[in-house]
């Protein structure tokens, strides 16, 4: 909770500088943000790399688990796809670029920024943000009303990294591995999926 409470602080100090122009805008800006997204990335692939069992852990997983980010990744499009009967001044295209981020924010809405505009990928980064904190703060209810998994497929690619102490706090230490391969492949999804609905 105290990680989603401090993004959204630097998002909205993100506002307030750029409202009284207090850093030069432009393709410095872009640069800058091109910059970042790829030590972003490096480092997510460092701590996946630095841990020498992960890939072990992953092939003693249970078959079926290793179904549930397809699920998630499905859903999600289904509901983005949905979500377009509410809301006719955006396109199919858009709906499903701002979904396919997966709660994975600083990655999402760089990129449907740079393709479809900052006010696109405004909404990705709010609507990811609000993923997270939704998983973070509805995981004990989540658990009760539909079961283990619903907080691990809820909280998308978060989940081998924000989400992962409230996800072992309430589905269970024995989901952990679960919930890093979830992480993981949805995480691993995510650049694909949105360049390609940002780009159609």
């Amino acid at each position: 909770m105290k990680g989603s409470l401090i993004i959204v602080g630097f998002f909205i100090a993100g506002i307030i500088v750029g409202i009284f122009h207090l850093l030069p805008a432009g393709g410095t800006m872009g640069n800058v943000s091109y910059i970042t997204l790829c030590a972003l990335i490096f480092l997510v692939g460092f701590m996946i790399g630095n841990d020498a069992d992960i890939f072990k852990k992953f092939r003693k997983l249970n078959r079926l688990y290793m179904l549930l980010p397809l699920m998630t990744i499905v859903g999600t499009l289904a509901g983005c796809a949905i979500t377009t009967m509410l809301l006719p001044h955006r396109s199919l295209a858009d709906c499903l670029a701002v979904g396919s981020g997966m709660g994975y924010y600083s990655l999402s809405s760089v990129l449907i920024t740079q393709y479809r505009g900052a006010e696109l990928g405004t909404v990705a980064l709010l609507a990811n943000i609000v993923r997270e904190v939704i998983t973070l703060l509805g995981a004990p209810l989540m658990v009760r009303w539909f079961g283990n998994l619903a907080p691990i497929s809820v909280g998308g690619a978060t989940t081998m990294d924000t989400t992962l102490p409230i996800i072992t706090g309430t589905c269970g230490k024995d989901l952990v591995i679960v919930s890093i391969f979830h992480g993981f492949i949805v995480d691993f999804s995510v650049p694909f999926l949105v360049t390609f609905f940002s780009t159609i």
